[in-house]
């Protein structure tokens, strides 16, 4: 008899891990630098959190404010009506914090959440609410979506992009001539061209008029323009952020005057 109930728990220990065996395959396929030409993997549903994320949450909180002083130092922004700031620093934070964290060389560790099926739920007397409420307060984002981010980092840093080139690009970044609800387009538009032009110039001096590079880079900038913000702000920054949203932190990083001026 004891047999027989050790037999049947292994069967049904098998059938509710089943699923684990499956998802430690589809990882050792779904690292940065793999994923890059391989799509048949349907990540779409997983989620992940941060395997440390009270350090993680802190390195990126140094990241975003160190790109919001660049921005703060930058004339030509505040030449800007403020209402075309506003739509500059909105939709444009992601791809530049995202820029920032391939600068400083921030990595981090993911830990993935596995969601219990509805029968593992029943089988195990799981109430569930109670796992309902814990979902939703889970501080998670798309395994996808992550994975993204990870790859543009490690293609930033193979290509070891130099001080001065981040600069162009953040500049490139920032005023983004896409955004066509500006009011002052044209000058957001030139000041765009000026921080192309800067970085050409400087990439054909520093690598032999090697423009190749220049396609590349811009080609990673222009995949930085689809980075999830929403993603972002849940992985990194909802822990510090609370019920507040990330907006009103940027607006009032950016305007607010420090206390040494």
């Amino acid at each position: 008899m004891a047999c027989c109930t050790h037999h049947a728990k292994s069967i049904l220990y098998q059938i509710l891990n089943k699923e684990h065996g499956s998802e430690t395959k589809c990882q050792q396929y779904c690292s940065p630098r793999y994923s890059a030409g391989h799509n048949s993997c349907s990540c779409a549903d997983r989620r992940v959190v941060l395997k440390t994320p009270e350090a993680t949450s802190r390195r990126a909180s140094e990241v975003l404010l160190k790109t919001l002083t660049f921005v703060r130092n930058l004339p030509s922004f505040y030449h800007v009506p403020w209402e075309d700031q506003l739509v500059l620093i909105q939709q444009n934070w992601a791809p530049l914090f995202v820029l920032g964290m391939a600068q400083e060389r921030v990595d981090f560790d993911l830990r993935e959440i596995s969601a219990p099926s509805l029968l593992k739920k029943i089988l195990l007397n799981q109430s569930l609410t109670a796992s309902n409420e814990l979902d939703s307060s889970s501080l998670e984002a798309s395994f996808e979506e992550v994975q993204k981010i990870k790859g543009l980092l490690w293609k930033f840093w193979d290509l070891d992009i130099s001080a001065k080139e981040y600069a162009y690009l953040k500049g490139i970044i920032l005023f983004n001539s896409g955004c066509h609800v500006l009011k002052c387009l044209p000058y957001v538009q030139t000041l765009q061209q000026e921080a192309q032009q800067a970085l050409m110039e400087f990439i054909s001096t520093m690598f032999h008029r090697n423009l190749g590079r220049f396609a590349w880079i811009l080609q990673l900038i222009a995949s930085l323009q689809d980075i999830d913000a929403d993603a972002i702000e849940e992985l990194f920054f909802r822990p510090i952020l609370g019920e507040a949203t990330l907006n009103v932190l940027l607006l009032e990083t950016l305007y607010t005057k420090p206390d040494w001026l």
